[in-house]
């Protein structure tokens, strides 16, 4: 039993990481632009090392906006729930269930799947090159999302023994 809860709380660790890394970096599509590398982010566009503001149509300036706000946010429920899990881990009584834990890992999942819902529906189409394709910021989102669940659900089953 402690060595699945470790399991899980090094995979939460990693999950929160590789938030903070899909959120900061600015690899969520990427491609080549008049023969230089191009990549885009939520924060940033990037050609050939120099980097410059996102520039979208208003309507799109909203989207992304609420992309970032929603990511911030998946990353700052993770690290609560983080937090909780090593609370509820010396404070609960023995043979209780990481509720509290599972349930805001949860709420993280649900913000990763809105924002990157919202980046999927709405950002793909600026890139249409032959070379652009989706980088590994967006895969990462994706991967946490997947864990996010994992974890979420199993804070909710386990008991603490």
């Amino acid at each position: 039993m402690l060595v699945l809860l470790a399991g899980i709380f090094v995979v939460h660790i990693a999950t929160v990481i590789m938030l903070f890394v899909s959120t900061i970096a600015n690899v969520w599509m990427a491609g080549k632009f008049n023969d230089a590398t191009n990549s885009t982010g939520l924060w940033m566009q990037c050609r050939d090392g120099h980097c410059f503001k996102l520039s979208f149509a208003d309507d799109e300036l909203s989207a992304l906006r609420a992309v970032q706000a929603f990511m911030i946010l998946a990353i700052i429920f993770s690290f609560v729930s983080l937090v909780m899990f090593v609370v509820q881990l010396f404070t609960m009584e023995k043979g209780k269930r990481f509720y509290i834990t599972g349930a805001i890992m949860l709420v993280s999942w649900l913000f990763i799947l809105i924002a990157v819902s919202i980046y999927t529906a709405r950002f793909p189409k600026y890139f249409k090159g032959k070379e652009d394709h989706h980088g590994y910021s967006f895969i990462l989102a994706w991967i946490c999302f997947c864990f996010s669940f994992i974890v979420g659900i199993l804070y909710l089953v386990l008991r603490k023994k």
